[in-house]
């Protein structure tokens, strides 16, 4: 099994979801329930990346570890990076980027892409997808697709319906927002320069590949539970968590 650490980045500012990290869910604030999610899996340390006192403050009394950050980060990616400067991890360690708003996550799959990356010395970064059949889903924009090479590595990813079939079949990867990274690649990310096809895409890993580092991605062929980003969401989710 992978040694690895898990970091979450947790911002209290949201458009659709303001403080949405310490929304209660069962009776625990929801950042609370995925810092148990990666302890389960393994992961040592397990550490939230914000830049709120409340968060901070919060996580701490449930006995967790906070680093305060920068605001002005432009994405979770760039607050790991310096919350593991922070935490003065090595460059050769793997940290696991578990996103605060998916309370219901697998610990297996946070140990699993840990394990995908550690696994593949070539690669930087490790990610996970899952097969999808459903042609709606597979034509649906917000759901982001995966094509791999035979090392299991990424070839591309895109909101396009890819790869496309000319007999008609369903079948696709549904990428899933979880990464491993190893630090020394983290500490590189900020400086590298956004890539023309993460602008048309909208979607920040293209920009890893566009500068020809390589990602492993796992399969996973459970379903994955649901995360939160509205008010909505959260009932949805509460209810599965009963």
């Amino acid at each position: 099994m992978a040694r690895f650490a898990a970091i979450i980045p947790a911002r209290y500012a949201s458009t659709r979801f303001p403080g949405k990290p310490l929304a209660d869910l069962g009776g625990k604030p929801m950042v609370v329930r995925v810092c148990e999610r990666a302890l389960a899996s393994g992961a040592e340390p397990v550490c939230v990346a914000t830049d709120d006192a409340r968060i901070a403050d919060t996580v701490r009394k449930h006995g967790f570890e906070a680093r305060m950050t920068r605001a002005e980060h432009a994405s979770g990616t760039e607050r790991i990076a310096e919350a593991a400067v922070q935490m003065g991890l090595a460059d050769e360690a793997i940290v696991v980027n578990v996103q605060g708003d998916e309370p219901l996550i697998a610990p297996q799959l946070i140990a699993s892409v840990a394990s995908a990356l550690q696994a593949n010395p070539q690669a930087s970064v490790s990610t996970a997808c899952h097969p999808i059949r459903d042609a709606e889903e597979i034509a649906n924009p917000n759901v982001v697709k995966a094509v791999l090479n035979q090392r299991g590595e990424a070839l591309y990813f895109s909101r396009a319906g890819i790869p496309h079939s000319r007999q008609g079949e369903a079948k696709a990867l549904r990428h899933v927002g979880i990464y491993a990274y190893r630090v020394g690649f983290l500490k590189r990310y900020a400086s590298l320069a956004p890539s023309p096809l993460e602008v048309l895409e909208q979607l920040e890993q293209l920009r890893v590949l566009w500068h020809g580092f390589r990602i492993a991605a796992v399969i996973e062929e459970a379903a994955i539970p649901p995360g939160v980003d509205t008010p909505a969401d959260l009932q949805a989710v509460l209810k599965l968590l009963r």
